[in-house]
C-alpha cells in the first residue's frame, strides 16, 4: 500500500507525494487526475529511458495525452545551459503550449533540469516528478528547487517551482547499482541528522537493513525524509527565513568535492556524506558541536555504505571553491553546523578557522 505525504505550502497549490511499490502502474491515469493537459513532454535520460520510458509513454497515451519524449545523456553534464536550450527548442518544435505538462522521469539530474525548463518555457508550464532513484525520492523531487550547473559551480542557475504531483514507485530502486544506492543513503543520513533524535537513532538502528534495501525500511525512510522536507519547505519555500538552509547540511564542502574532483567522480550523496563528516568537525572546532556526535555520525555513514572518501586537495583551493557557493552572503560562507541530532544553526566562521580545519582534514587524508 502506498504512503501519501501532502506538501502544503502557503500560497501554492498542495500536492501529493505517493510512495510505494507499483506506483508506475497506471501512472497516466494518476497524472490525468491532476492535469487536463492535452500534451505530455516526457524528459528522461539514457539509463532510465531504456527501462521505463515506453511503459510510461503507453500509460500516458492510454490516459489521453499526446506524448513527446526526449532522452538526454545520463549524468551531471546534462544539467547545462546548452542542454536546457536544446530542450526549450524541442518543446517549441513540438508546438507545446502553456497547457502542456512536463514529466520528469528519472533521478535528480532529470528532475532538476526538467523542472528548470518547465518553469521557464513560455514563462512556466506545469510539471510532475516521477523519481526513479533513492536520491530523487528523498530529496530533489520534493520542494520545488530546479537548477542547472555552470563552470563556476553547481546549481548556480535555477528557479523555485513546485511540481503538481510526485510519483515515487519504489520498484524502480531495484535497478540501482551500489554506487547510486549509497548516493541516496547520503541524503537520507543528512535528513536524519537535521530532523532530530527520533529519525537519527531510528536510522542507526535500521542502517544495516537500509543498506540491504529492506523494502519496509526503505519505504519508511523515504516517507520520513519527504515529511521532513515538506514541513521545512512549508515554512521557508524560498530559503529566505533561515529554516530551509538546514537541508544544505554537508553540501558546501560536498559541492566543492564534486567540482574539484570532476563531476561524476564521486556521487552527489557520497560527496554530501563527506561534507557532513567535515561539517561535524568544523562544528566542534567552533564550539557548536561535539566529537561524540561526529563519531556517531561517522558510524552511521559507515553502516550505510558511505565510507570516508580519499579525496584531498589544496586547502586554499577548496576554500576558494566553497566561497563560490550560492549560499555565500557578503563574501562570507554560511555553514550549516549540527550541534547534535536535530539541533543545528547556520554560522559564518571566519576564513582562518575554516582553513585551519581544511588543513587538518586534508592532512588526515594524506596520513
Amino acid at each position: 500500500m502506498a504512503i501519501k505525504v501532502i506538501v502544503n505550502i502557503p500560497n501554492e497549490a498542495p500536492y501529493d507525494v505517493r510512495i510505494g511499490a507499483g506506483q508506475l502502474e497506471g501512472v497516466g491515469a494518476k497524472l490525468r487526475a491532476v492535469s487536463a493537459a492535452p500534451d505530455a513532454f516526457v524528459l528522461t535520460d539514457s539509463t532510465v529511458g531504456s527501462l521505463y520510458l515506453e511503459p510510461v509513454r503507453a500509460s500516458l497515451k492510454a490516459a489521453g495525452f499526446r506524448t513527446v519524449a526526449v532522452t538526454v545523456p545520463a549524468g551531471e553534464e546534462s544539467k547545462s545551459v546548452a542542454c536546457a536550450a536544446e530542450l526549450w527548442q524541442a518543446m517549441a518544435d513540438a508546438k507545446l503550449g502553456r497547457d502542456a505538462l512536463v514529466v520528469a522521469l528519472g533521478g535528480g539530474v532529470v528532475g532538476d533540469i526538467a523542472g528548470f525548463v518547465a518553469s521557464t518555457y513560455m514563462r512556466g508550464v506545469p510539471f510532475v516528478q516521477v523519481p526513479t532513484t533513492l536520491l530523487a525520492m528523498v530529496d530533489s523531487s520534493v520542494g520545488g528547487k530546479t537548477g542547472i550547473n555552470l563552470d563556476a559551480g553547481k546549481n548556480l542557475v535555477g528557479t523555485f517551482c513546485q511540481p503538481l504531483y510526485v510519483c515515487a514507485s519504489t520498484d524502480t530502486l531495484a535497478t540501482l547499482d551500489e554506487r547510486e544506492w549509497a548516493c541516496g543513503c547520503g541524503e537520507v543520513a543528512k535528513s536524519a541528522a537535521v530532523e532530530g533524535d527520533d529519525f537519527f537513532f531510528w536510522l542507526m538502528e535500521h542502517a544495516e537493513r537500509m543498506a540491504a534495501r529492506d523494502p519496509e525500511v526503505v519505504t519508511e525512510a523515504i516517507a520520513r525524509c519527504v515529511t521532513l522536507k515538506a514541513d521545512v519547505v512549508a515554512r521557508d519555500e524560498h530559503e529566505s527565513a533561515g529554516v530551509r538552509e538546514c537541508l544544505n547540511y554537508g553540501h558546501t564542502y560536498g559541492h566543492a568535492v564534486e567540482k574539484l574532483a570532476g563531476y561524476g567522480v564521486y556521487s552527489h550523496g557520497h560527496a554530501v556524506a563527506e561534507g557532513m563528516r567535515f561539517a561535524a568537525r568544523l562544528a566542534a572546532a567552533c564550539g557548536r558541536g561535539s566529537e561524540e556526535f561526529a563519531q556517531a555520525q561517522d558510524e552511521l555513514l559507515d553502516a550505510l555504505g558511505l565510507p570516508a572518501l580519499d579525496f584531498a586537495a589544496d586547502p586554499t583551493e577548496v576554500l576558494a571553491c566553497m566561497k563560490g557557493d550560492k549560499k555565500v552572503r557578503g563574501g562570507k560562507l554560511r555553514y550549516v553546523l549540527v550541534h547534535d541530532a536535530g539541533d543545528w544553526s547556520v554560522e559564518s566562521p571566519d576564513d582562518d578557522t575554516v582553513l585551519g580545519q581544511l588543513e587538518a582534514w586534508m592532512a588526515s587524508k594524506r596520513a
